[in-house]
């Protein structure tokens, strides 16, 4: 069963966030806000502070959860309330901390809600403090701050500006934008460290390839096809969920890099070829060739643009190189696996060019489909395996690209740990 480290979002992970007592509560709402679009499960705790600032109503509105306000409530105390918020949190969030919130945490008191869940919770504590500026600058605030650091709770600084008190320095809560990317990139770094140790592509070097080519014909004119690069886009980021290290090699295409991916732009087969030479000079363990690579270039490309003179024009074409074909000759070859886009008898030329081109695996696809074609988010895949993996082809039902994209991870970790080795 393929495990997937999904770094596009964080799911299924809970961020307790306590607000305490501070005008910057306002931005507390907007942070709810901006934690819920990143995927995360939000409960709020509010400190009898918070509640001079904003109700629990507009917190309760925006996380979809009841909002926790009392140590001692009777209903939330029959099942331990405080104790079952301190483990569900993988995360306790206080922003804005207050100066009071600081002090009680350092001191270790425990005489309200917020104060017993940071002592009772075993997730990290991350704090971000929003003062007066002097009140911030005071000994016994950064005494505290120091002992909290020490203690192990992660201390958010404060943004230096214009307060609501008139003052200007140090102590403005940073914007939500800000503490929900930090939020983010936290669980981001802590998935990654999981995926490069138990991923299934854990410690591979993976180069794909990606979008299509274009053949220049004079400086305005081109040969292309109708690849967009989705479907490699989506390996690019599967493969980087699975553990591996990625190289996207990708032709002009309009879509965004994928989260930790490495991203080199080409524009023609020759270029696309000369960096994959490369890659394999940097390790290369696995390459992808998903890009649809014009079969043919122009012989001569025109220097100025050509003049539109008669009823027809003539350009003399010559074969591009078949990089897939040129990276599986090579003496110390990578993984190699093909992609195969027909629009009749599928099967029957992906599985000769799985032969002809000494490929490990191919998945191939009809696009002439409209359903699945080049423009389409969704696909639908056979694939096939080299003799010596002794693994039956695989049908890859319709889905999304990003799920196609996972089932062939898995099974290029399948071939992977199944090659029978020759007699």
């Amino acid at each position: 069963m393929f495990v997937s480290f999904d770094l596009s979002v964080i799911p299924n992970k809970n961020i307790v966030l306590a607000v305490t007592g501070g005008i910057a509560a306002y931005k507390s709402a907007i942070l709810v806000r901006r934690l819920k679009d990143a995927g995360f499960n939000v409960r709020v705790v509010m400190t009898e502070g918070a509640q001079a600032f904003i109700t629990p109503l507009t917190f309760q509105a925006l996380s979809g959860n009841p909002v926790h306000t009392e140590l001692l409530n009777p209903e939330a105390e029959a099942g331990m309330g405080h104790i079952e918020l301190a483990r569900w949190a993988d995360l306790l969030l206080v922003a804005p901390a207050s100066c009071d919130t600081l002090a009680k945490f350092a001191a270790g008191l425990a005489d309200d809600l917020l104060s017993t869940l940071y002592l009772a919770t075993k997730s990290p504590v991350w704090v971000a403090p929003a003062m007066n500026q002097q009140m911030w600058a005071a000994k016994a605030t950064q005494r505290n701050l120091n002992t909290l650091v020490e203690d192990g709770v992660h201390v958010i600084m404060p943004d230096a500006g214009s307060q609501a008190c008139g003052d200007v320095g140090l102590g403005r809560m940073p914007e939500p934008e800000d503490l929900a990317l930090q939020v983010t990139q936290y669980f981001h770094r802590a998935q990654r460290a999981i995926a490069e140790k138990f991923g299934l592509l854990a410690g591979k070097h993976v180069v794909v390839t990606a979008g299509p080519t274009r053949e220049a014909i004079d400086p305005v004119r081109y040969i292309s096809n109708h690849s967009t690069g989705k479907m490699g886009f989506a390996l690019a980021a599967a493969c980087y969920a699975a553990g591996a290290k990625v190289t996207l090699i990708a032709g002009p295409v309009s879509l965004d890099t994928p989260n930790g991916v490495r991203r080199l732009n080409v524009s023609s087969a020759v270029q696309m070829l000369d960096l994959s030479m490369q890659m394999l000079d940097e390790g290369c363990d696995i390459f992808i060739a998903t890009a649809a690579v014009a079969d043919y270039r122009v012989a001569e490309v025109a220097e100025h643009k050509i003049k539109k003179a008669g009823d027809e024009l003539n350009v003399s074409l010559i074969k591009n190189p078949d990089i897939v074909a040129t990276i599986a000759g090579q003496q110390k070859r990578p993984f190699m696996v093909g992609f195969a886009a027909e629009t009749r008898n599928v099967e029957e030329y992906a599985a000769g060019k799985l032969v002809a081109k000494k490929l490990d695996m191919i998945a191939c696809n009809d696009v002439s489909r409209a359903d699945i074609g080049f423009a389409s988010d969704e696909n639908a895949m056979i694939v096939f395996f080299a003799e010596q993996y002794q693994l039956q082809k695989r049908d890859l039902e319709k889905a999304p690209k990003q799920e196609i994209a996972q089932q062939l991870v898995e099974a290029i970790h399948d071939a992977l740990h199944h090659e029978i080795e020759p007699v």
